[in-house]
């Protein structure tokens, strides 16, 4: 096969990282070359060079053999480079057409807006790929998965020959992943080459030609699916050998320790994303919460955790009624949070690990007396806990921020677990980790439920929800649609609800 695109030797740097170290990889003509590796992994950094978003501080980009220089996404299109961000960039009150046109309108004597001509171009190109979108429909009546197509078809309608899927299964449903990969083996067939960007082992060894893992910047290795298995690239990615699986035993769940009812809350905007949402969760199990990311899952959390209001409905912790409660009350009840976005909510990133140890009880025995904060507790308490949790740092004085995101992630869990808790609210728990780290978070939430608390677990990771729960709930549009035990429930099924197909 003949070389469409190749990297050589790229280097980029910002302050303080070096996000890639010499890369050099080549995309073949008709291949879907898969990139994995962990968030910071440098695999987004590099494809945003070849798309013009960056400028490489060192190395070639050449296309079709020739060198090239792409100062920015418009000269990327001109090359037949294509990309689709995670985020897609559509305008949801325009229509399909709107948005696959927007900067590369057809007019009518250099005047009027063309949209015939324009609308019979898309139908054309989606029905070459095999990519049916309707040009007159509006993208915010669109489900995730065809917003997708629409994003595709717009990198093909301006000629794209080279495309580059940036995690594009993060916000999709197993079914509309395994349409992706349909459509990606449709592409290649008719001479597209993909570049795919992901963490995820599984879809690699399903949908990639070959596979380059990129771990700290560097190249660690390209192998091809035939040749490798889940087990040998996580060790790629991580360095050294990982259990995928945690080892979980039968659930002995008791008494219900959270009975949340009815419960309804609306986001900044007013709008109403948790929608009578009804459920419990019992001492000894894991609730997992499986669901499309902007279900309400981010509200539901927050409304559990006092962070927000509630408009109606009501939430007990045990015997107590904690519908209004703030987070302080709630937390001395015994409730544990790991929340969405460690930076913003679990952390203040400029306080020293020994601070963030205490940011719920600095102010009871052991570490105050009176008013006065006990340092010297504190620190023991955060030495304590930094090595029976693992946390890699070379003090517990210096600055959170200088952590690795699983590190920081270990404070966290650290600080949570190591109080008496009834339950623990687990949100996205593993977000942006490498599978090491991924590792030890999931061993430590069972060993959680095995001392009898109450675990509710919260992620848009179908994987990590089988992983650790013993009942799954599915959340679509606000509302908790089924709820099963985890030998119940198969990726399919759970699919099928995350869209919203109950029957």
């Amino acid at each position: 096969m003949s070389i469409a695109l190749e990297v050589q030797n790229i280097t980029k740097q910002f302050p303080g990282t070096l996000a890639n170290d010499r890369v050099s990889l080549t995309l073949e003509k008709g291949e879907v070359h898969a990139l994995l590796g962990e968030n910071g992994a440098g695999k987004t950094t590099l494809m945003n060079i070849v798309y013009g978003l960056y400028h490489q501080d060192e190395g070639k980009v050449l296309v079709d053999g020739k060198e090239e220089t792409i100062h920015n996404p418009q000269d990327a299109i001109k090359l037949g480079i294509g990309m689709v961000h995670q985020h897609f960039m559509l305008v949801p009150v325009f229509t399909v057409a709107e948005n696959i046109i927007l900067g590369h309108e057809n007019t009518r004597g250099g005047v009027m807006l063309d949209r015939r001509t324009a609308s019979q171009r898309i139908r054309e190109v989606s029905q070459q790929y095999g990519l049916e979108i309707d040009p007159d429909a509006l993208v915010k009546d669109l489900p995730v998965g065809i917003q997708q197509r629409v994003e595709i078809v717009k990198a093909l309608y301006r000629n794209a020959k080279i495309l580059i899927l940036d995690e594009p299964t993060a916000v999709l449903t197993p079914q509309e992943a395994d349409d992706l990969f349909r459509i990606m083996r449709e592409l290649t067939g008719r001479g597209v080459s993909i570049f795919f960007i992901t963490h995820k082992l599984k879809e690699v060894l399903a949908a990639a030609d070959r596979i380059t893992v990129l771990r700290a910047g560097h190249v660690v290795g390209t192998t091809k699916p035939a040749e490798t298995n889940e087990a040998k690239l996580a060790a790629m990615m991580v360095g050294r050998e990982v259990i995928l699986k945690v080892d979980r035993g039968p659930a002995h769940p008791t008494d219900e320790v959270l009975n949340v009812n009815d419960l309804q809350v609306a986001d900044d905007r007013g709008v109403m994303t948790v929608n009578g949402a009804s459920f419990n969760v019992r001492a000894g199990e894991v609730l997992g919460i499986a669901g499309v990311q902007g279900n309400g899952q981010t509200q539901l959390v927050e409304a559990l955790t006092g962070l927000r209001k509630i408009a109606s409905g009501s939430i007990h912790l045990l015997s107590s009624d904690i519908t209004k409660s703030s987070p302080r009350t709630i937390t001395e009840l015994g409730s544990a949070h790991i929340p969405e976005d460690r930076q913003r909510h679990g952390l203040v990133l400029a306080y020293p690990l020994t601070d963030n140890m205490v940011l719920n009880t600095y102010y009871q025995q052991p570490f105050a007396r009176s008013t006065i904060m006990d340092e010297v507790r504190i620190k023991q308490n955060a030495d304590r806990l930094v090595e029976e949790f693992d946390v890699r740092t070379p003090a517990s004085t210096v600055a959170t921020k200088t952590l690795s995101g699983g590190n920081q992630q270990k404070v966290i869990v650290a600080r949570e677990f190591s109080r008496p808790i009834k339950l623990l609210i687990a949100n996205q728990p593993t977000r942006g980790l490498d599978v090491g780290s991924i590792e030890y978070i999931h061993r430590r939430i069972i060993e959680k439920r095995d001392e009898g608390c109450a675990v509710l677990v919260v992620s848009a990771e179908l994987d990590e929800i089988l992983a650790l729960s013993d009942r799954i709930a599915v959340m679509y549009h606000g509302r908790i649609v089924a709820v099963m035990p985890s030998a119940e429930a198969t990726r399919e099924k759970l699919g099928l609800l995350m869209a919203g197909i109950t029957g």
